[in-house]
């Protein structure tokens, strides 16, 4: 397996930072609506599908041919995986706070490095192992506090989408190929799911215009890039730039709703950011391209 060039791993950052800081809109523009979760996860997915099938028609016309949507069967395992994660995400956000939720899915990179060391034999380099380490005792403060305020199941479903979507990005590094559609499309199963549930009692959304917003702008941006990103970095790398939500979303929570973390969460989160910021910083200089083997 060859190593992505250093101009290679510097587009990957730079694709995946983009990725990273439009994904931090996502928690402020959800409870902006104000809904129920259910509509809001079928409106937010079917906005998503409809505006990429909307580009990839563009693409038809502007290049005369089809791009790759689903890349094989790495693509439809991928597909899945994005599409679950979108469901476990959302049940985090609607049933533990947003400081909780950012700071637990913050772990998907730990999950990221194992996946890919166990099954693309790709050992982590040291730093990262390091990184990875510190990022246990924030998250563990944090799922503490959980427990004791009543969060749990939140808190759980922000842990399984972490690993999810550390699963899926390691399927996305294995498969070495194109996946920016793949996240895209797969919002198709979330929102037949969000329909279906929430179209016996009626979809009820407040302010729908902020979730088309997310769901037609913000998300195919954010979740195009870091799909794209695996090709020039690795599975723990690009999980790291998903932790751009981790600092900035409690921040817009925090102006926009007055919603005020926890002790014991501003004190999980303060050592992850910076945890990330120490590590991304070293990534950016080169640090883990030389390290890795």
């Amino acid at each position: 397996m060859s190593l992505p060039s250093l101009s290679g791993h510097r587009k990957g950052l730079a694709l995946t930072a983009i990725g990273g800081l439009a994904l931090s809109m996502d928690i402020p523009l959800v409870r902006l609506a104000e809904g129920k979760m259910w509509p809001i996860l079928g409106l937010r997915s079917i906005t998503t599908v409809l505006v990429t099938l909307l580009i990839v028609a563009a693409i038809r016309v502007l290049k005369g041919k089809w791009p790759i949507l689903i890349p094989g069967r790495h693509g439809i395992a991928a597909g899945l995986l994005y599409g679950l994660s979108t469901l476990t995400f959302l049940l985090s956000v609607f049933n533990t706070a947003t400081a909780n939720v950012v700071f637990i899915v913050a772990f998907n990179p730990m999950f990221g490095a194992l996946l890919s060391w166990i099954f693309l034999k790709e050992r982590p380099p040291v730093s990262t192992l390091v990184a990875m380490a510190a990022m246990i005792v924030g998250v563990g403060l944090i799922v503490h506090d959980g427990i004791s305020s009543g969060h749990i199941f939140g808190d759980a479903m922000a842990l399984l989408s972490a690993l999810i979507l550390g699963a899926a990005i390691t399927v996305g590094r294995a498969s070495r190929r194109d996946m920016g559609f793949v996240p895209l499309l797969a919002a198709m199963f979330p929102a037949i799911l969000g329909f279906a549930m929430a179209l016996p009692a009626g979809v009820s959304i407040d302010h729908p215009g902020w979730i088309i917003f997310n769901g037609a702008i913000v998300m195919p941006v954010a979740f195009w890039c870091l799909a794209t990103g695996p090709r020039y970095l690795s599975a723990p790398e690009v999980g790291m730039f998903y932790l751009l939500e981790t600092v900035l979303a409690p921040i817009w929570v925090w102006f926009i709703f007055a919603e005020v973390p926890t002790a014991m969460t501003l004190m999980g989160g303060a050592i992850l950011i910076i945890v990330i910021m120490t590590h991304s910083l070293w990534m950016a200089r080169g640090g883990g391209v030389r390290q890795r083997r």
